[in-house]
């Protein structure tokens, strides 16, 4: 319990009766409730709450607590007495059931010892509660005015049993499934030829679309507000961080490509880059002023970059040109090798690796920083984030094909399902479109710039998914990761597992891609497609 509910549970408790049970009591709405003391952890404040999709109507989400994932039942939903704004009054009971569960009340009332003589059947009293969720009631309680009332027992096992039914589903397949580094390239045949697929991560930079071939890019992040500064270095050095137990050079593409500088904005984003293709051990963040997707690129499409171009700019590390939209849209590859071979790069990695050699052997400034690395080795999934309404959801990188821009005008296919958006044609493929709200039964949204459609292969069916945005790719470690609550059937086939980034106060749902469409919707995209 927190302090306040420690206060009043020691003053109930000590006018208490010996030889009584002892029950915490609260109300709902207009009624009273007791749940036997020992089936109670702990009382806390309302806290910040994560919406399941596909969970009952009952469940108000699930909560962060210390570090585990609680889901919350509210219980005005279970009874029907309608929704009420949470105010300073409202807590949440933590329960000790042998699962994990917290129920939300709207005040406590008394922790007290009660006579087994005064608790009475349910199944004998009439009220607007379910008798099924009762054990029994207490009668003639007291309130603090002096009025007299009766006080039901819920049966809190079955109750939550009832409001988190999950049937037929094995807890065992959440278990984290190993994720395999992204594949740089595929092949897929087009024309009756096969062609090379590439995918490139996109961004861009005063206005310029560039692009880094997927496999050299570690993680996407926000750009963050505590970049350490590093004396005398070059001005392409915004500076460091500590990310995932390293000191990691932040570094500004604009300095780098000698465009006009501009300060780093929270709409800036962080590219964490490391050649694969050298096997480089040196890892830098590059700072673009937006990520615009995750392209899925055939060879056709790309050519060299005319070498007259790169060098007339001392922009080596330009390599190729992607010609898309039949050649409106024109996207500039980036070499990572490349740009670490640039003597501006090297000189700034040089400059912050020496700062960092000086930290260690003594400066104050880094102390932080060289107690995080000296950590142990974690294992980390790499996963790409968007949101949904308030949520966010995280998806193995493994499992995207690719991220587009959702277009300004869609096919639509009649006699479909209501969250068959429609289809579109994705450089010669049919594509049928999901609009992911509806399918979670969310409140719809106006098409708008942020959206993204994120192409998945779903039992066979190549299937795009329109989500609100998409905000990062990012490593975190499996020991963040652990099972989600099993509170639906629905939900745990979908969303098997939650990361519980405890420090960000985040939650980031996990879907099981692979079950986001069950056998008859698959039919179904199969004659939309």
């Amino acid at each position: 319990m927190d302090v306040l509910e420690k206060e009043a549970s020691g003053r109930h408790r000590e006018a208490a009766s010996e030889t009584g049970r002892e029950f915490v009591m609260f109300h709902v709405g207009q009624e009273a409730f007791a749940v036997p003391l020992g089936q109670v952890k702990e009382i806390i404040r309302m806290p910040a709450l994560t919406r399941l999709p596909l969970a009952p109507p009952a469940v108000e989400g699930i909560a962060n607590l210390r570090g585990g994932v609680l889901p919350v039942i509210g219980l005005r939903r279970v009874f029907g007495f309608g929704d009420s704004a949470h105010d300073e009054a409202t807590r949440v009971v933590v329960l000790d059931i042998g699962r994990a569960a917290g129920i939300v009340v709207d005040s406590m009332s008394a922790v007290r010892a009660v006579d087994e003589e005064r608790i009475e059947d349910a199944s004998r009293i009439s009220s607007s509660v379910d008798s099924d969720l009762l054990t029994g009631v207490i009668k003639d309680v007291a309130d603090k005015d002096g009025t007299k009332r009766m006080v039901m027992v819920l049966d809190i096992e079955r109750l939550v049993a009832r409001e988190c039914a999950v049937r037929g589903v094995d807890a065992a397949a959440g278990a984290a499934a190993t994720v395999t580094e992204m594949l740089a390239q595929s092949a897929e045949v087009r024309g009756g030829q096969a062609e090379v697929i590439r995918q490139f991560v996109s961004f861009e930079v005063d206005g310029q679309e560039y692009a880094l071939p997927i496999e050299d890019v570690q993680e996407i992040v926000h750009a963050p507000s505590d970049i350490a500064r590093v004396p005398n270095a070059p001005s392409s050095v915004v500076g460091m961080v500590t990310m995932r137990n390293r000191v990691l050079p932040i570094l500004s593409l604009r300095e780098l490509f000698g465009l006009e500088p501009k300060p780093i904005g929270e709409d800036d984003r962080v590219v964490v880059v490391s050649p694969a293709a050298t096997g480089h051990s040196v890892t830098v963040g590059v700072v673009t002023d937006t990520v615009k997707e995750v392209l899925r690129i055939g060879s056709s499409v790309i050519d060299p970059m005319p070498a007259m171009l790169s060098a007339q700019h001392n922009m080596e590390e330009l390599t190729a040109v992607c010609r898309l939209n039949d050649g409106k849209r024109l996207v500039s590859i980036i070499s990572a090798e490349k740009m670490f071979d640039r003597s501006a790069m090297r000189q700034a990695i040089a400059s912050v690796s020496e700062h960092d050699d000086r930290a260690e052997n003594g400066s104050e400034e880094a102390i932080d920083m060289q107690d995080d690395r000296n950590g142990a080795v974690v294992e980390e999934e790499q996963l790409v984030v968007f949101k949904l309404a308030d949520e966010e959801y995280g998806v193995a990188i493994d499992a995207v094909q690719e991220i587009v821009r959702v277009p300004e005008s869609l096919t639509r296919v009649p006699n479909t399902p209501a969250f068959i958006e429609g289809v579109i044609n994705l450089r010669g493929t049919v594509i049928p479109l999901v609009d992911q709200r509806r399918r979670f039964g969310l409140p719809g949204l106006e098409r708008n710039e942020r959206q993204r459609i994120v192409v998945f292969t779903v039992r066979g069916i190549r299937t795009g998914f329109i989500v609100d945005s998409v905000t990062e790719v990012r490593r975190i470690a499996r020991s963040a990761i652990g099972p989600a609550p099993e509170i639906s059937e629905a939900q745990q086939k979908l969303i098997r597992r939650v990361a519980n980034l405890e420090a960000q106060k985040r939650m980031i749902l996990l879907l099981d891609t692979d079950q986001l469409l069950d056998t008859k919707e698959v039919r179904q995209l199969e004659k939309a497609a």
